[in-house]
């Protein structure tokens, strides 16, 4: 099969086409002929070195991919939603999703959403389990004691994760700010459903949202920066308000004021999604095929689809994210 391969650590040219035997099954695996493969910052870090492969996973880049079952047992109880050899479906995976067939564990596969190509099909489920999984399992937002609907400022507005925190939460009933670093992705980031796109190279995020809570603070923060940040985020906090951190894009040191955290009852958590067991992945699943999958399908969230790329052309699509032009995925296909 032809596959992207990492040639060494460094810059978007280390990316090069190459052909490598198809992936051999593992026990509750299938085999996914690939159509489309979605392209995350993940992908980056580990191209430069800096995001180990877990133990057994694939070499190759690539933690979303899109295509169609051609192999596998499909009769055992992680088959939730009856698929078949041929059917369309987007999976999740360790790694070896750049590439034409990739291996991916039965429980962490789902069907294509009504009416989604596979592009837009490929574009979900690395984002979709990230904001499943901080911000309604980690961060648990809901309702307030009061019994209304929690506030979320999602870091990042216009950014492959940024994009589906604001649509789904919106979708879910909660109101939304975002930053962005320019007035234009500010607006995007309000064309999404944000109740408030901030441009957090002119305006101060904390001022901001506290005008618009009424100085009361959000209930959740989903942070990919990090560093000098997360101060910052601590002041922009509600009483009982929780910060899921992902990414470290500002660095990974921080001074956090602890009195504040013991006054107002924070809660500041992190985690990474890639080395988690499949169980832990299969039930993000579940959420997702029961509670989201719906939104696609009454048309209350969409795929935001910035550029695709063909597969041999990977490097330029890592050059392109490097430059964090894009609002929305960029995806690979084949």
């Amino acid at each position: 099969m032809k596959a992207i391969e990492i040639t060494q650590y460094g810059g978007p040219e280390v990316l090069k086409p190459t052909e490598r035997p198809r992936p051999e099954l593992k026990p509750g695996e299938v085999l996914i002929k690939v159509a489309a493969s979605g392209v995350n910052r993940p992908d980056m870090l580990q191209r430069v070195g800096q995001y180990p492969v877990p133990p057994g996973a694939s070499d190759l880049p690539g933690l979303e991919v899109a295509g169609e079952i051609v192999e596998g047992a499909l009769d055992g109880a992680d088959n939730r939603w009856g698929l078949k050899l041929g059917s369309r479906v987007c999976a999740l995976v360790q790694g070896g999703g750049y590439a034409e067939y990739c291996a991916a564990p039965l429980a962490q596969v789902l069907p294509v959403p009504q009416g989604l190509s596979d592009v837009e099909a490929a574009s979900l489920p690395e984002t979709f389990f990230t904001v499943w999984s901080n911000v309604f399992d980690r961060a648990r937002l809901g309702e307030t004691e009061a019994g209304e609907k929690e506030t979320l400022l999602v870091q990042g507005g216009t950014s492959g994760i940024g994009v589906t925190a604001i649509q789904l939460a919106v979708a879910l009933g909660h109101r939304v700010f975002a930053t962005a670093g320019s007035d234009e992705k500010a607006r995007a980031c309000e064309a999404l459903g944000a109740e408030r796109g901030i441009n957090y190279k002119t305006e101060d995020f904390v001022a901001v949202t506290k005008e618009l809570t009424q100085d009361r603070g959000v209930d959740v923060v989903l942070d990919m920066v990090g560093g000098d940040y997360l101060p910052r985020e601590v002041q922009a906090l509600a009483f009982d308000g929780r910060i899921a951190i992902i990414a470290l894009l500002g660095g990974s040191k921080a001074t956090l004021d602890m009195g504040a955290l013991l006054r107002r009852r924070l809660t500041v958590t992190g985690s990474t999604l890639r080395p988690r067991s499949v169980a832990f992945k299969a039930a993000i699943a579940q959420n997702l095929h029961e509670k989201v999958w719906p939104l696609f399908e009454a048309g209350k969230i969409r795929p935001v689809i910035y550029q695709t790329f063909p597969a041999e052309q990977a490097d330029k699509a890592h050059a392109l994210m490097e430059t964090s032009t894009h609002v929305g995925k960029i995806v690979l296909t084949w």
